[in-house]
């Protein structure tokens, strides 16, 4: 064999390494190339012991942090990152902390590094974090040996996504946000609906959706252009944004449609508010390239469950108070109500019948057709006599089959068909005729709408009614509204100067209710100004600026030369308050209803000229005329009843005979409002009853209760026994209350 071996030319056998010299160059080689994979940014490496404390991070990964490693090594792993707090729903996985204690593997998942964890100045951004557990089998004796298994830590990976993520969330805006205004779009607004829907069955909690419809948008678009009409719609949403904040998601459908989801918020006494507030700021003048342009908004509220329990359901129910809102006068909110279902059509034979009232009216004394317009005067009384000094004209509608239409209804139809132009020169002509008839210098004014005004051929109308009625312009006053000045300046000024040139007086009125009346009397030659009603109305409450309000108004007109009439007076309280912040001249109920001519030709004849103030002495909340059966129930007894009249803090209701005052009752108005009350008065079979949380508007006049028990709590009710069922309602009133 040893000469053998010494023959042998073949190859020779490989030398044998030392034990493990194999398995440290694969370790060196590995590590060279995570060294090279961490050099080069392409990925980091982080471990963690048992506990969840850093172990490792790679040096470029601390660079990002804007420390050394010895500052982030040892800290638990889950405080130097967060989820995604600002897309909680679009995570990638489920939240870091849990999968660490979970011990499961982590895959892609997107963090971003807390900012307090950094030094000041290091960029934060977006990682993607990957790893695995690493567990073995556990020792004899150890903590882990009766599973089997013993947990060491994390060994992970990380890369920077910053620049892809931020990518994906401007994709995502872009696909669910406005481009114009960066309000959430038709598509995200109607998702979140969805979502808040669904979460909320369950728990029977309210939400409430809002509809919004710019007034007046077109014209600015036609007027200044779409690039101004863009721009409106972005500080339209800035102010809306600015309105809602936090409180709910506004969303633009497009054009000049907006929503806005509000969660939790049943209560229509603060949704009426938030309304009032959105109308109101919405309603205030914006520049648009040096012009001045102002608009109005009007709103539709639908609330789920009452209204709908789906988003279809919600969304037609807004829509229908929306229709309401703005042909009902616009500038106006709406809650929706079943009553509504029939709007469309109701404004369809109303612009119909209204056609046929101008006609009657236009025909002539000739005609057959019995005169369904007409003109009536409310005297306005000088506060140191008592002395008439003019009079205010009004319209007045009376339908053969449907009676009494106030001008708040038809006078929108009108304008929104053009109709208001006839029916304007119509008013303004019967108006001039009967003040003819009147003693000098006994004044006339007559409300002009501002598609009346905005016409070119209104100063040319207004000199012919004079021309051919022979009335003394002094004596003619054309009061006008701050609407007048959204239109074109320049023939806005031309009219002024125009109507000024015929000799007649300019009041405006409504004023203080808009925000930005101080530049039109710079702007404008107005003779008067007139107090809104709606400040008389509180001006006697101690918690209001109203009579503040009041003297202010009266004190700039003085300083400005102009006189002042305040309107809406209806009791001796409001009288001596609005006579003690200086006002000369009043207008309201106080002195005088609305009156026909032959009567005021009656009065004028008897040489009564001076209206003695005959009325209240306070001032109570409007008691409206209903007739409408309603339920009244009291402990486990339900009975029907009439209501008669309603404002809100008290109601009239007929029907039950012997309720002793101080009961407490609950009413069943309908739709799911129960109101609890307390019998205040009773007389045979008349009950008065004051309301424990009092009503709320409804935005059109009408009074609605804050809450309604929705229609799990009613279908609770009906399967209760019926001795059980009416404490059961009064206590969910109670409690919503």
């Amino acid at each position: 064999m040893k000469n053998l071996l010494k023959t042998w030319h073949g190859p020779r056998p490989p030398q044998s390494s030392p034990p493990g010299d194999d398995a440290a160059h694969r370790a060196q080689h590995r590590l060279a190339v995570f060294e090279d994979i961490e050099r080069g940014h392409a990925g980091w490496f982080w471990a963690t012991d048992a506990a969840g404390r850093l172990t490792y991070i790679s040096p470029a990964a601390c660079e990002r942090f804007g420390l050394d490693a010895e500052a982030l090594v040892g800290l638990p792993f889950t405080s130097l990152f967060e989820t995604d707090p600002e897309n909680p729903g679009e995570r990638s996985d489920r939240p870091l902390q849990f999968l660490l204690g979970a011990h499961a593997r982590i895959a892609d998942v997107t963090v971003r590094l807390i900012p307090d964890r950094c030094a000041p100045g290091s960029r934060t951004g977006w990682w993607a974090l990957s790893g695995q557990p690493k567990i073995d089998a556990a020792k004899p004796g150890s903590a882990k040996q009766e599973t089997g298994v013993a947990f060491h830590g994390y060994r992970g990976s990380a890369r920077d996504i910053t620049a892809e993520y931020e990518r994906r969330i401007e994709d995502s805006r872009l696909a669910e946000f406005d481009s114009l205004t960066g309000l959430a779009n038709r598509h995200r607004i109607t998702r979140r609906f969805d979502q808040v829907l669904a979460a909320f069955k369950g728990t029977m909690r309210p939400a409430t959706l809002m509809m919004l419809d710019l007034d007046r948008f077109k014209q600015v678009n036609d007027t200044l252009g779409h690039p101004a009409g863009d721009e409106l719609l972005r500080q339209v949403a800035q102010r809306l944004t600015r309105v809602v904040g936090s409180a709910g998601e506004i969303g633009r459908l497009g054009g000049d449609e907006f929503q806005i989801l509000l969660a939790d918020q049943e209560d229509r006494g603060k949704l009426g508010e938030l309304a009032d507030k959105i109308i109101g700021v919405v309603s205030q003048p914006y520049m648009i390239d040096d012009n001045h342009v102002v608009i109005g908004v009007s709103i539709g509220m639908a609330i789920a469950p009452f209204d709908g329990a789906e988003r279809e359901d919600i969304v037609r129910a807004a829509d229908l108070a929306l229709y309401a809102a703005k042909h009902g006068g616009r500038g106006q909110f709406r809650f929706y109500s079943s009553d509504l279902k029939d709007e469309k059509e109701e404004r369809r034979l109303l612009e119909e019948a209204l056609r046929e009232a101008i006609a009657s009216v236009d025909s002539g004394p000739d005609s057959w057709d019995e005169p369904q317009l007409a003109m009536v005067y409310q005297p306005v009384v000088r506060t140191d006599d008592h002395t008439v000094v003019g009079f205010e004209a009004l319209m007045r509608w009376e339908h053969p089959t449907r009676g009494n239409i106030p001008p708040s209804v038809f006078i929108p139809v009108a304008e929104d068909t053009g109709m208001i132009l006839q029916l304007g020169a119509w008013a303004l002509r019967q108006a001039a005729r009967d003040a003819t008839a009147w003693p000098h210098p006994l004044r006339i004014a007559v409300n002009v709408s501002a598609v009346q005004f905005a016409h070119p051929d209104f100063p040319g109308i207004v000199a012919d009614m004079l021309d051919a009625t022979g009335l003394d312009p002094e004596r003619l006053e054309l009061e006008l509204t701050e609407s007048v000045f959204m239109g074109d300046g320049e023939v806005t000024d031309a009219a002024f100067k125009a109507l000024k040139s015929l000799g007649v007086r300019l009041a405006l009125d409504d004023f203080g209710t808009g925000y930005s009346s101080l530049s039109y009397l710079r702007a404008a030659p107005f003779d008067k100004l007139k107090v809104d009603r709606s400040f008389v109305d509180s001006c006697t409450l101690s918690d209001q600026n109203s009579a503040k309000i009041i003297a202010a108004i009266i004190g700039l007109a003085d300083a400005l030369g102009m006189e002042t009439t305040v309107e809406g007076v209806e009791a001796f309280d409001q009288r001596d308050v609005v006579c003690a912040k200086g006002a000369r001249f009043i207008q309201g109920f106080l002195y005088s209803p609305p009156l026909e001519q032959t009567v005021v030709l009656e009065r004028m004849a008897g040489g009564q000229l001076r209206i003695p103030p005959e009325g209240p002495q306070r001032h109570r909340p409007e008691r409206r005329s209903v007739y409408r059966r309603i339920g009244v129930i009291h402990e486990d007894h339900r009975y029907e009843a009439l209501l008669r009249n309603l404002s809100a803090t008290g109601a009239r209701i007929e029907g039950l005979v012997g309720v002793p005052v101080g009961t407490s009752l609950v009413l069943d108005l309908g739709a799911g409002q129960l109101a609890v009350v307390t019998v205040s008065r009773s007389e045979d079979a008349t009950i008065g009853v004051e309301f424990e949380t009092p009503l709320v508007s409804d935005g059109a006049g009408g009074l609605v209760t804050r809450y309604r028990a929705s229609p799990y709590a009613l279908a609770a009710a009906a399967r209760m026994v019926s001795s059980s069922a009416p404490q059961f309602l009064e206590v969910e009133v109670r409690r919503r209350a």
